[in-house]
């Protein structure tokens, strides 16, 4: 079961629904026959993103508070922002800038941080959904995100604050400058061109080069 659900987290930080929505329907169905109620509840929310991601909104995030498992404390931030990015794209971005604020504090004192890129890059793209007047929080939000990243050597979450910082810069017109942001991070990469997150990076790298 340990490593299923290392399974299906992997799974879930490729954005690879399938995948994800295979692995947590066997997650569900071993724990529900062996009494497994921890990992359970973290198949439940993973269910739950699934349902998200494939339109069926409110079921999804239901689903996901349902799954957030009692007294985990390294994952639990990262659920948790899952939670939260799930109220966003259904449009509860006050719901989801609660939740947010709740797993940031909670980073701040020491638990899960391994994701606290991915959180600073959250809370601007929540910034950015409340109104683009918060433009400059949510790029320096976008900035924390780069450096946390690059401290850490996380190429994946560096990736993911360009493409959001290179998207706002597009917006604001900054085009030469977002262009070199992503080509440069994207460059470092010689393999998983078949995953969401290169290929919307490809994608946005293209048309900031006007092709």
């Amino acid at each position: 079961m340990f490593a299923l659900i290392h399974a299906v987290t992997i799974h879930q930080l490729r954005l690879d629904i399938q995948a994800v929505h295979e692995h947590a329907k066997t997650t569900i169905a071993i724990c529900e026959e062996q009494e497994f109620a921890f990992w359970l509840a973290v198949g439940i929310l993973y269910r739950g993103w699934v349902l998200v991601a494939q339109g069926h909104g409110e079921e999804g995030v239901a689903q996901m508070r349902q799954g957030i498992p009692p007294s985990e404390r390294l994952m639990a931030p990262y659920l948790r922002a899952l939670l939260a990015e799930a109220h966003a794209t259904i449009g509860q971005t006050e719901e989801g800038w609660a939740v947010l604020a709740e797993v940031l504090d909670e980073v701040g004192q020491g638990e899960g941080r391994f994701y606290a890129a991915e959180l600073y890059r959250l809370k601007g793209e929540l910034l950015l959904r409340q109104a683009m007047t918060n433009a400059q929080q949510a790029e320096a939000c976008f900035q924390q995100a780069l450096d946390l990243a690059r401290r850490s050597q996380a190429k994946w979450w560096e990736l993911r604050a360009a493409m959001s910082l290179s998207r706002l810069w597009q917006h604001q017109g900054r085009r030469d400058g977002a262009r070199q942001l992503l080509a440069e991070v994207y460059g470092w990469f010689t393999e998983g061109f078949d995953t969401v997150d290169l290929q919307e990076a490809r994608a946005l790298l293209h048309e900031l080069q006007g092709e």
